[in-house]
């Protein structure tokens, strides 16, 4: 009777167990593992999960890279995109690429172990690589060689990485494994990053409002005290002994004023790096957004313009395809 009772629970939770031995509840329900699928993510476990990267594909086939490749020395066709917590955050952006809407929460409810996750996304990336190796004439050999084993993560594909409970662990795990790690944060936990043993390669704090009345616009908080969370953030920023960037997405229309007011919280937080951006009209974005509010290359030249000005951070690097301009401190 206790082993009928019991195969009913697993059933009915759909309870997996993996070859680490630990089992879970499933945490993403079949219709929203159907959307993000088609949407080609490929799920790891019960909230982690990869997508191959554009620019990797196109590196692959000699035709580009990405700007984090031109600015940072990362190789993109060895880059591993992945998030610990696809369907987690405590905003709902307007300009988020992800359906915000189905939004499962701040909290994961279980969480996979680092090794797993590790394991498993590298599985799933060798094999959404497969194709590549029936067109040997459009594809770099060598380079897809090198994709099979790739040695960058970049933390930050969707969802708040550092709801991930172990994130620290994490991040120690791919150092173990000798990869770099890029690490994306909203900045509104900053007490998980304060406790994190190991730091990423490069750790990016995403500021995409100089005001709480534009942030509450622009980011749909979870919570109204997260505004204060993130300044938090930014006071802790400078302590962080890793290589740090701020990240500012420009959507048109909102969030593109003010560089005077960026460049006082830019003052507190000390990056080595800024990374002005445009908002890319893609995804889930387009519920919410329209083209309009993307903006042109050359607005967002004009915009770290104005905030090399207001900063005293030079201008360094810009990638005209990625819209994107790199502004550095030294």
């Amino acid at each position: 009777m206790l082993c009928y009772t019991l195969l009913k629970f697993i059933l009915k939770n759909n309870i997996k167990a993996n070859k680490w031995g630990h089992k879970g509840v499933e945490l993403i329900n079949k219709d929203l593992r159907a959307v993000l699928e088609k949407q080609k993510y490929r799920l790891v476990g019960r909230h982690s999960a990869i997508k191959l990267c554009t620019w990797t594909k196109k590196s692959i086939r000699d035709q580009g890279f990405c700007y984090k490749q031109q600015f940072y020395g990362i190789e993109c066709h060895r880059c591993l995109q992945m998030t610990p917590a696809v369907s987690w955050c405590t905003h709902k952006c307007l300009f988020c690429w992800r359906n915000v809407e189905q939004t499962l929460g701040t909290e994961l409810p279980g969480f996979d172990e680092p090794g797993y996750i590790i394991d498993e996304a590298v599985k799933l990336q060798r094999k959404l690589l497969e194709g590549y190796a029936g067109v040997p004439d459009k594809v770099n050999q060598k380079k897809y060689r090198e994709a099979q084993d790739p040695n960058q993560a970049a933390i930050s594909l969707s969802g708040e990485p550092t709801i991930y409970p172990k994130i620290g662990e994490l991040v120690t795990e791919f150092k173990r494994r000798r990869f770099s790690t890029f690490l994306v944060t909203n900045g509104t936990l900053p007490k998980r990053l304060e406790q994190m043993e190991t730091l990423p390669t490069q750790l990016y704090l995403s500021m995409v409002a100089p005001n709480p009345e534009i942030y509450r616009k622009i980011c749909n908080p979870s919570n109204p005290g997260n505004w204060d969370k993130i300044q938090e953030m930014i006071a802790l920023f400078p302590s962080l002994d890793t290589r740090k960037a701020v990240r500012i997405t420009l959507v048109k229309g909102i969030n593109m004023v003010s560089a005077q007011d960026y460049a006082k919280l830019l003052d507190v937080a000390q990056p080595d790096y800024i990374e002005v951006k445009a908002y890319m009209y893609v995804g889930g974005s387009r519920m919410r957004l329209s083209i309009d509010n993307m903006p042109s290359f050359a607005e967002v030249q004009g915009f770290a313009s104005d905030l090399s000005t207001a900063t005293g951070y030079r201008i360094k690097d810009y990638k005209r395809d990625s819209r994107v301009v790199l502004l550095t401190r030294n």
